[in-house]
């Protein structure tokens, strides 16, 4: 019986290799490595079965006929969604999980950077200045997210031993560990009004673009501040530069944009209150083994006629 041909169309296909040999699976599957630079030769691109990848450039997936599984590297996969090559038998897997540690890392290093003057101290040591300076506790702040998934979880958890209060929204709300009120989407506007730092870690979908307009802005504390770790399209960019300049909320701190890198001449780089992050939230030196370990398992349970793990729900999104 043939093995099912499986491409890894990244440039550290080698990680993904190795996981495979190490959990058993190296003789289960025909392995090709591929330079995400590189294009897929036609030949193996007609026998593919199993492809993991980033993002399909358009075209590729036309010619790839016998396609069955695509194993994407990040958590969202909506560029996968609109891809109109893609068929609809083709079962999609997202890198759910592979953000967990990550992700609350610098989630919690943005709250410290908004509370905390260390950017000024370390600018004032360029010119020998002594500036005395007073930070702003973390705890008993209330951290509203907006997005209750596995990094939301993972950060409530970490948040906790800060003594922050943390409640959020959920899909289907149900108690969660170290989450003082888990809320439905529709009372989203009862989370933004009580958080003093408001997180967006939705997915995106038709339902979440423009999610943060100029209501939801405004049904924010004056003192508060936005996050986003998750897609620019959530928020309306002309409605947040106006909140923050106009002093409706504190200001925001983006690390994802519409457009990336973030062009120049965007107003978010000169706003005043707005902090730009380079999409740094979920990247890591061990970036490709926390995502070879979503492969292996859901690898595991497609060769064994399972549902896989992080399958995505087409009719949502995510």
């Amino acid at each position: 019986m043939s093995k099912p041909v499986c491409v890894v169309w990244m440039n550290e296909s080698g990680v993904y290799e190795r996981a495979l040999a190490h959990a058993g699976l190296a003789d289960c599957l025909e392995f090709h490595g591929v330079r995400a630079d590189q294009p897929i030769p036609g030949d193996l691109a007609a026998r593919c079965e199993v492809l993991v990848s980033w993002r399909p450039p358009p075209g590729v997936l036309g010619g790839m006929p016998r396609l069955r599984w695509v194993q994407g590297s990040t958590a969202g996969m909506e560029h996968w969604l609109g891809n109109p090559d893609l068929r609809e038998q083709t079962v999609l897997t997202c890198a759910r999980g592979s953000h967990r540690v990550q992700m609350p890392e610098n989630i919690l290093g943005a709250l410290f950077f908004l509370t905390k003057p260390l950017m000024h101290c370390a600018l004032e040591q360029r010119g020998s200045r002594w500036v005395k300076r007073v930070s702003e506790p973390l705890a008993g702040k209330t951290l509203g997210i907006l997005g209750l998934g596995a990094i939301g979880q993972e950060l409530a958890r970490k948040a906790a031993a800060l003594e922050i209060e943390v409640i959020g929204t959920k899909r289907r709300p149900a108690p969660l560990p170290h989450v003082a009120k888990v809320y439905a989407p529709e009372a989203t506007d009862e989370v933004l009004a009580a958080s003093d730092f408001v997180l967006l870690l939705l997915p995106s979908t038709g339902d979440t673009e423009n999610f943060m307009n100029a209501r939801r802005l405004a049904a924010m504390k004056k003192s508060a501040w936005l996050l986003n770790f998750a897609r620019g399209a959530l928020i309306v960019d002309a409605d947040l530069i106006a909140a923050v300049k106009s002093k409706m909320i504190a200001g925001a701190v983006l690390d994802v944009f519409r457009k990336e890198p973030l062009p120049a001449d965007h107003p978010f780089w000169q706003t005043e209150g707005i902090v730009v992050l380079p999409h740094i939230g979920g990247g890591h030196p061990q970036r490709d083994i926390s995502v070879a370990e979503v492969f292996v398992d859901n690898a595991r349970r497609f060769l064994a006629g399972e549902k896989m793990a992080t399958e995505v729900d087409r009719g949502l999104g995510y």
